[in-house]
Formats: structure tokens, C-alpha cells, sequence
């Protein structure tokens, strides 16, 4: 067996390790455009920004390593130019030396990767401008950081450039983000991007939203960005995080299929359309878990995942990837938000029907000293109460709960089996009512019937004549430094005394701080015989949903 691949980092160097460790006799050749075979991308902001301090811990392996421990033959400054599919072999130059020469395979991984999106605007290649996908490009950025950078224009609101931003900001840098949509984060709901939002603005990024850079110019004193609002930033470095295009070009070049957006198509067990050819990681469509759509996540995790599987079924195993589902994080200064499977846009877009729900709760045990407030967005099947996606944002905490709603989510679990989950408890780390319970049971309330909710976004779209009476169960302490619209206070402690008070030919829609109080007051009102429902996530979701929409009161 003589197996090739093409491109190392996270895919190529994973299939290459997992060949070699299933079979000694397999010939394996691995071909990596740079120098670097393996490194860490999630950590090059963080070099930049020198929080890690050495180069040389950003390098997962070496070549050197891969060829001692692994016996693999790696051929760095190596592109692969075309692949003779008939023939079954691969053109490779040398970029150090420009000689060019032919390689043959038995079976062929591609690894090729994506790049990114280097808009065609005007100054696009001036000095100090830059995108980030490798050690040179961090290198180049280091450098010019060193030279002395006063102000940094990042273009795009996703994960990379949310951390350079807190990288340049530890640095002293003024630094200004500019998105061209009317959110961050896009694969977040936007009001789940709120706190995040408010913790940009906290440590002094300037964020434009809904603009666009349309122009860059060199000045005496570095750059200026131009936005297509006419406003125009100065800057000394500028960032083009926008996303990325897969590495197509090879295999398109052979003939291979790809996608709409341009992934390479491959089936379950990453087999691309000519079954002697593999493919994995960011240039690969694959399939959504929540969806079944084809859909493209550049994403560390599952491109490893993707590499020992094409590995096994290259050496003879018959083994399947099951799917994406977007599983990620964010840490921002004090802020986390953390995303898994499908989002209430994506449902949405592909017209899934669902239910959701917002709960609010503490870390770990209130009393404990340091608890830590979350937001906890949960979307389920109306039906099944499977679960199909959720959100988190807030301090300490966010990561535990997504990456136990992840496995919910791949094991196709309910919110109904969220409530009986039984998790690590004792108070400097959860509740006896862990954050992952209450979701599920005010989802699984919500499915059956205990509890009618209404959504905040559901309940703003209505016009004022079309409202239910909004009854505010809190505090009047509470109700006085804020409340939703036109709403009526009784605290839910004199709830009973009042009933008479209220309208008994309206829906009542009443709500808390964060759904608890509105939940009793529910439950109170329709045993009195009115038609109520709790707004789901009370003020602090309608405080969410408010900071993304000006219109909202």
C-alpha cells in the first residue's frame, strides 16, 4: 500500500499518524506546501498577543518527529500541482529547489485545507495588511505588531478576529472591529451575542456593525480604512478575518465533484467521487447532524476526527463520520459563548419546526462565593423534545454545559432526558439543580402543557392593539428600574389577593427576571381560569433581544 497525502496541520498529520499506526508496511508519503507540518491555529492569536510566550509551543509535531517516530516520509515546501487520476499519480514542485516530479499512489488523502477571503477592493495588498492562517502570516504580524502598532482595524466579527481583538487590547492597541452584518458571531442567534457585544464595548473596542470596508489607503502614518458609510479609520495594521474559501483547486483540476460553495463532496466514509481518493478537514463538504444538509465548518476538532477515519477505511476499516455540528467556543476577556448544533436561524432557514427556550442560572451553587450568571439558549423538537441545538454565553461554566449538550445532541437525546440528567455535583462547581436540569425541565414543562410560554421576539413582533396584558411579577424595586413595554406590576407573592384585577377576557403573558417567578405565576393564573403564558426567559431575555434592536422600548 502506498498512500499519499496532501497537507498536514490537523487532518493531514492525524491520517498519517493513524495510517502508520495500523499498518508498519504502508508506504506514507505526507506533502505540506510550508515548513510547518503541525501547529496549533486556535493558538496563534494568542502568540501574537503573547500570552503564549514561545514559538516553538504553537508546534504540535515536527517533521523531524513524524519521520523518527512514525516513519513517514515528509516532504515539507512540497505542492502537490495535479493528479493524474488514470494514471494514479500526483505532480509535486519543490518549492525550495522548482524541480518538478511525479509521485504514485495506491489511495490518495487530500488535506488541502481552506484559505482565507481576500476581498478584491482597493489596497487590499498594501504593506500591513494581512490575512491569518499560518505561522509566516503570524510571524509577519508579530513583526509589524513589534514595530510599534498605536491602532489596529480588524475586519470581521467572527472568532479570529473577536481574538486578536483581546489579544491587541492586552497589548495597549486601540482596536476597532468592523462587520459587514448586523451581528457578530454569525453562526449565534444575535441576541445571544449581546453580552459579548456589551463586553467589546467594555474594554474599548469601537465596533461598527452593518458596514463594510470598501477601500484601504496608505497615509504618512500607516493606513486608513475606508468604510462604505464614508467613515474612514486610521490604522497601522489591518486583519482580514471574513471567513474562508475551501482549497479546492486540485480537485477540481482532477475532476472530483464539489459542492455549491466549493467543498470537495465526499460520502460517510470520506471518500471523494473517485473512490481511490479521500478527503478531510475545512476543504471538505460534509453533512449537518441537526439538518442532514451538505454545509462546510472549518473547525480543528472534527478535521482530526475526519483524518482517522479516512485513515481506517484507506487501510481496510469500514468506519463512518457521522456528521458536523458546529460544536465551538469563544472566550472574550470575561465573557464565554459557546455554540452547538443548529441555531434558531438555521431551523429557520431550512424550515424546521422547533421550540425554545432561555434559562438564566448561577455556575454553581448561589451561595457558594463566586457564582457566575449564564444565559442558556436550549431549541428542541416541538414533538420528540429532541434535542437539536443550544447557546451559552455568560462567565465560568458555559463550557461544561455545551459540551454536555453536545453529546445530547449526537446521542439523540430529548429534553426530557435532560431532567433526569445526573451530573457532578457539590457547590464550588454546579447545583443540585445543575443548569443542564433546568433547561429541561422548563423545556420538557413547556411540551407538556404545564407551562404555555411566549417568546420575547414573538411577543415584540405583535402590533401594541394585538398584545397580551403584560403582567410583571417581580419587585416594584425590580420593576422600577425597567420593565417590558406597558406592563402591569404585581408581585407574584400578591398575586392571589389580585386575580379580580385582572382581565379575564385577555391573554396574559407574565414574566419575571428570568422565567422562574413568571413559571409560578402561570401555573397560579390558569388554575384561576385565565389564559396565561410566561414569557420564556423573562427580563433579562427581553434585555438580550432589546441591545440588538433600537426599535424595541
Amino acid at each position: 500500500m502506498k498512500l499519499l497525502i496532501v497537507g498536514g496541520v490537523a487532518g493531514g498529520a492525524s491520517a498519517a499518524a493513524r495510517a502508520r499506526r495500523l499498518s508498519e508496511d504502508a508506504q506514507i508519503i505526507l506533502f505540506e506546501r510550508g515548513p510547518d507540518v503541525s501547529f496549533a491555529n486556535c493558538g496563534l492569536p494568542y502568540y501574537i498577543g503573547g500570552e503564549i510566550a514561545e514559538r516553538k509551543k504553537l508546534l504540535v509535531t515536527s517533521p523531524e518527529m513524524l519521520r523518527s517516530r512514525f516513519k513517514l516520509d515528509v516532504r515539507i515546501r512540497s505542492s502537490v500541482e495535479a493528479i493524474d487520476r488514470l494514471a494514479k499519480i500526483v505532480r509535486v514542485r519543490d518549492l525550495a529547489t522548482g524541480r518538478e516530479y511525479e509521485e504514485a499512489y495506491d489511495k490518495l488523502i487530500l488535506a488541502t485545507g481552506a484559505a482565507p477571503f481576500r476581498p478584491s477592493i482597493p489596497g487590499i495588498d498594501l504593506p500591513g495588511v494581512f490575512t491569518l492562517r499560518n505561522l509566516e502570516d503570524t510571524d509577519r504580524i508579530k513583526e509589524q505588531v513589534h514595530r510599534g502598532v498605536k491602532q489596529a482595524v480588524l475586519v470581521g466579527g467572527g472568532f479570529i478576529c473577536l481574538e486578536l481583538a483581546e489579544n491587541f487590547i492586552r497589548r495597549g492597541i486601540s482596536t476597532t472591529v468592523v462587520e459587514k452584518n448586523g451581528q457578530i458571531l454569525t453562526p449565534f442567534d444575535n441576541e445571544m451575542t449581546t453580552p459579548i457585544v456589551q463586553e467589546l464595548a467594555n474594554k474599548g473596542v469601537t465596533l461598527p456593525l452593518g458596514q463594510a470596508a470598501e477601500a484601504l489607503e496608505q497615509t504618512a502614518d500607516g493606513l486608513v480604512v475606508c468604510l462604505n458609510s464614508g467613515q474612514r479609520i486610521p490604522a497601522q495594521l489591518v486583519i482580514f478575518g471574513i471567513g474562508v474559501r475551501p482549497e479546492n483547486k486540485l480537485a477540481v483540476d482532477a475532476g472530483l465533484e464539489v459542492g455549491p460553495r466549493g467543498g470537495i463532496r465526499v460520502n460517510d466514509h470520506l471518500q471523494t467521487s473517485d473512490p481511490d481518493i479521500f478527503a478531510v478537514g475545512d476543504a471538505i463538504e460534509v453533512k449537518d447532524v441537526v439538518s442532514g444538509d451538505a454545509i462546510q465548518v472549518p473547525l480543528a476538532g472534527p478535521a482530526n476526527r475526519q483524518g482517522r477515519i479516512a485513515a481506517d477505511n484507506v487501510l481496510g476499516r469500514s468506519v463512518t463520520y457521522r456528521g458536523t455540528q458546529g460544536t465551538a467556543i469563544l472566550g472574550f476577556f470575561e465573557r464565554t459563548a459557546a455554540i452547538t448544533g443548529a441555531s434558531e436561524k438555521v431551523l429557520r432557514r431550512v424550515n424546521r419546526p422547533f421550540r425554545m427556550i432561555y434559562v438564566h442560572p448561577a455556575h454553581h451553587a448561589g451561595y457558594y462565593p463566586g457564582a457566575e450568571g449564564m444565559t442558556l439558549k436550549l431549541l428542541f423538537d416541538p414533538d420528540s423534545g429532541r434535542v437539536l441545538g443550544a447557546q451559552a454565553v455568560g462567565g465560568a461554566g458555559v463550557d461544561k454545559r455545551i459540551d454536555v449538550l453536545a453529546v445530547a445532541i449526537q446521542a439523540g437525546m430529548t429534553v426530557f432526558d435532560l431532567e433526569e440528567m445526573e451530573l457532578a455535583y457539590a457547590p464550588q462547581y454546579g447545583s443540585a439543580k445543575d443548569p443542564i436540569n433546568m433547561a429541561g425541565f422548563v423545556a420538557a414543562g413547556l411540551l407538556r402543557g404545564d407551562h404555555p410560554q411566549i417568546d420575547v421576539a414573538a411577543l415584540m413582533a405583535l402590533p401594541p392593539n394585538a398584545r397580551p396584558f403584560l403582567l410583571d411579577v417581580r419587585t416594584p424595586e425590580e420593576f422600577a428600574n425597567g420593565s417590558i413595554l406597558d406592563a402591569v406590576n404585581i408581585p407574584v407573592d400578591e398575586l392571589r389577593s389580585h386575580l379580580k384585577d385582572l382581565p379575564a377576557d385577555r391573554e396574559i403573558a407574565a414574566y419575571c427576571q428570568v422565567g422562574q417567578r413568571g413559571y409560578l405565576a402561570t401555573r397560579i393564573l390558569r388554575q384561576a381560569g385565565f389564559n396565561a403564558s410566561n414569557v420564556s426567559g423573562g427580563y433579562k431575555t427581553f434585555l438580550l433581544y432589546r441591545q440588538g434592536n433600537d426599535s424595541i422600548q
